[in-house]
């Protein structure tokens, strides 16, 4: 019941791009078309989840029994750097047309506050299930993760839909572009508010 009651806030209630903000430069960027907003909501899904876990075991095993967790957000972004190398690097391999598709955007993962902002959420977060609260375990820490990245890639996907009709309708010219992308942001956001009290 619990790890249902982490996804659904991770996904619906507290949604990482259109509740916390966080992400919000991909978000405008990569979301011209659902084809590129889902090979970046992949990628960001996966070097969510591993850095996640890479993150909660080098807070716990390193960090904290050295004493060191104001190191946290450094070594963080570090391995955050890192992990975002090596997706580079298997995209280019296996799919160059993403890899291209994606131009900038794919190194911007590395400073993507929201692949951060999860990882640190993980270790400092306390969830209350009933009448207690508790910091996440690991397994419950990943779960969250691939919750919060899911989030990210379906609040990409319907905002690259709904640019992609915006495209074909008649707006006028002085909402083109960006002005139009925020508006829609705005209102997704909107409707994603209807989630909270769910749970």
């Amino acid at each position: 019941m619990e790890i249902l009651i982490i996804v659904i806030s991770a996904v619906f209630v507290n949604n990482i791009l259109l509740s916390q903000f966080l992400g919000i430069c991909p978000f405008l960027g990569v979301s011209n078309k659902v084809s590129t907003a889902l090979g970046m909501s992949a990628a960001v899904m996966f070097v969510m989840a591993l850095s996640t876990m890479v993150t909660y075991l080098l807070q716990h095993y390193v960090l904290v029994p050295l004493g060191i967790e104001y190191m946290q957000t450094i070594s963080f972004i570090l391995v955050i750097a890192a992990l975002v190398q090596m997706v580079e690097i298997v995209l280019k391999k296996i799919s160059p047309a993403l890899y291209q598709a994606l131009g900038i955007f794919l190194p911007l993962i590395t400073t993507n506050c929201a692949v951060l902002g999860v990882a640190i959420m993980v270790v400092t977060k306390e969830f209350t299930f009933g009448s207690e609260a508790h910091i996440l375990n690991m397994g419950e820490s990943v779960v969250y993760a691939l919750a919060s990245a899911f989030g990210f890639g379906l609040a990409m996907v319907i905002f690259a839909g709904i640019r992609e009709q915006l495209e074909i309708v008649g707006v006028p010219a002085s909402f083109k572009g960006i002005p139009i992308a925020l508006i829609t942001a705005g209102i997704l956001a909107m409707a994603f508010m209807g989630f909270s009290g769910l749970v």
